[in-house]
């Protein structure tokens, strides 16, 4: 596989995941805005969907922020390069904001007062070895303020699920203010810390309403809807 082929593939879909929301958050919006009585709120999803067809037709960012870039790759074992692949996701990401005049929300030095946008490795890549010879490739844009929201707690084994759903309900109730509506949740439970803010971002992956393939979340959340 061509190297090229994925810096190009890797900058169309920074142009895609910034310029068109996904279908199934259209619908969502829509049937909530078809089933809100409150004529404030109803207001805030009529703007929020205009906002979406305002930046299809006008290709403008759906949000000022154009988030730091989360690239999930799902490599085929038979797939061989014909170069280094992640430089290639590293400058498709970079091809892809500069086409699209899109906010570089990732910084050279943290600790820079006037630090610049990173060129070099602006995308953080996790990378899946799966069977075949094929390449998925997915980018999530993820903004700061939705990272602002985000909570991490470490529990007792012993803890019970309703103890998980409280924490879940207490962080919203604590922090989600600080997101853009409308809120999508992602929740991870079990490993280590680490594990768990991975899973809890690839949570988002999943269409809205989706439930999980495993078999004990998914129990858990049949319950709890």
């Amino acid at each position: 596989m061509r190297v090229d082929e994925v810096k190009e593939l890797t900058a169309a879909l920074c142009l895609e995941a910034n310029f068109e929301a996904r279908s199934d958050v259209k619908e969502h919006l829509q049937q909530a805005r078809a089933a809100e009585k409150n004529p404030s709120a109803r207001a805030a999803i009529e703007q929020l969907l205009a906002n979406i067809e305002a930046a299809r037709e006008s290709r403008l960012p759906l949000c000022q922020d154009c988030g730091y870039i989360p690239v999930f790759a799902e490599v085929g074992q038979d797939v061989d390069f014909d170069g280094p692949f992640v430089e290639a996701i590293q400058t498709g990401v970079v091809a892809g904001y500069e086409q699209g005049h899109l906010r570089q929300s990732v910084i050279h030095h943290a600790l820079s007062a006037r630090a610049q946008p990173e060129k070099e490795q602006p995308a953080k890549v996790y990378i899946e070895l799966v069977p075949g010879d094929a390449l998925r490739l997915t980018v999530m844009p993820k903004g700061g303020g939705s990272d602002n929201a985000c909570h991490l707690k470490m529990m007792r084994p012993t803890a019970s699920e309703d103890e998980i759903v409280d924490f879940v309900v207490a962080s919203l109730g604590e922090t989600g203010v600080n997101a853009c509506p409308p809120l999508v949740i992602g929740v991870s439970i079990g490993g280590s810390f680490d594990s768990v803010a991975l899973g809890a971002k690839k949570t988002l992956l999943r269409n809205v309403g989706e439930l999980s393939k495993d078999p004990a979340a998914r129990a858990l959340e049949e319950r709890k809807s």
